[in-house]
């Protein structure tokens, strides 16, 4: 692994050095683990103690930081975090392996009316069905499944054992992590007493615009009729659930185990935290911001942020679990002004 200087990192990410610049640094490390020859950040004070632990060769830190330690070499930066990004970037080639070499491994499965664009790497054991397209310098790591008829745009990246089933289009310079399912039918049964439930037709597809990323095991499902779309730049974290016709829009961000129930619209850059659950044919306004764990079962104004079940706005709810913490306080003084009460009224206590 080839080590950099302080001054070439300081310079890669626009930061201020202070220290010595030939100081030579072997990766990104946190706080707690970096070593002598790492460099680490620190973008909130609440982990000073941490900071003034540290073994760390240099640490990224903001502009107006006060150092108590004299002996650390800091990166001043006015934003922290982006510059600390730029250097993991800088030593990822180190952690990757070689790109995937252009072609079509012997092992894969190509439908002879599937067309595969230049500079395209298909891996082992890949199944590629009858009229599916593939864009040019994508990459298809092992055991990566393309139905008929999808379609994946130039640059995109398919990562081991994604399923994109029939009538799926994926855009450009996508990533979509291992385990991935895009297409799967849509849950819908309709009662049928007394033998069980009818299976709803799901005869939509999906349609997924460009630079999103979608995390490991996560599932689109196809549209009832017409499509479930996903926007230009949406951003989704792994065990993410999407039912059928959702749509999400533009730079939305979807943390782990949020689930999206059918026909819901979230408005571009909506954000949700891990665990929330969305109700089926609401729509989330732009902007809004819904707290972890939350539970949304009516349409939100966007630009606001909302936390807890049933979600509402921030200050309604930190109201509420305000006062409800003081319920057994309140039930006390409420015993004790009854029994005033009855005192004065001459009844028993």
């Amino acid at each position: 692994m080839r080590k950099r200087t302080l001054s070439e990192l300081a310079e890669l990410c626009g930061a201020t050095l202070e220290g010595d610049g030939d100081l030579p640094v072997r990766g990104p490390a946190s706080l707690d683990e970096a070593g002598p020859e790492d460099i680490s950040f620190l973008i909130e004070e609440r982990h000073m103690a941490r900071f003034e632990a540290t073994r760390a060769g240099a640490v990224i830190v903001p502009r107006a930081f006060e150092s108590p330690r004299d002996d650390l070499a800091l990166l001043r930066s006015d934003e922290p975090n982006r510059a600390f990004s730029a250097v993991v970037l800088a030593f990822a080639e180190d952690f990757a392996g070689p790109d995937p070499e252009p072609g079509i491994h012997p092992t894969a499965l190509v439908d002879a009316t599937a067309v595969i664009g230049a500079r395209t790497h298909v891996g082992p054991f890949c199944v590629i069905g009858p009229g599916a397209r593939i864009g040019e310098d994508c990459v298809l790591h092992e055991r990566v499944s393309v139905h008929d008829r999808a379609a994946v745009g130039d640059g995109t990246e398919l990562h081991a054992g994604v399923v994109l089933r029939s009538r799926v289009r994926v855009g450009s310079r996508c990533a979509l992590h291992p385990g991935v399912v895009v297409g799967a039918d849509g849950f819908g049964y309709d009662p049928e007493p007394p033998t069980g439930w009818r299976k709803v037709p799901q005869c939509g597809g999906v349609a997924i615009g460009d630079d999103v990323e979608i995390g490991a095991n996560t599932c689109i499902d196809r549209g009832r009729f017409g499509d479930t779309r996903i926007g230009n730049g949406v951003k989704i974290d792994n065990l993410v659930q999407i039912g059928h016709n959702c749509v999400v829009q533009d730079n939305a961000l979807l943390c782990a185990q949020v689930g999206v129930a059918g026909s819901t619209t979230l408005g571009p850059w909506v954000v949700a935290g891990g665990g929330v659950g969305f109700n089926g044919h609401i729509h989330v306004g732009a902007g809004a911001r819904v707290g972890g764990k939350g539970a949304v079962f009516h349409d939100l104004e966007g630009g606001v942020e909302y936390l807890g079940e049933p979600s509402r706005p921030r200050g309604e709810y930190l109201r509420e679990i305000t006062a409800l913490r003081r319920l057994p306080e309140l039930r006390t003084v409420v015993r004790q002004l009854e029994k005033r009460i009855a005192a004065l009224e001459g009844g028993p206590e």
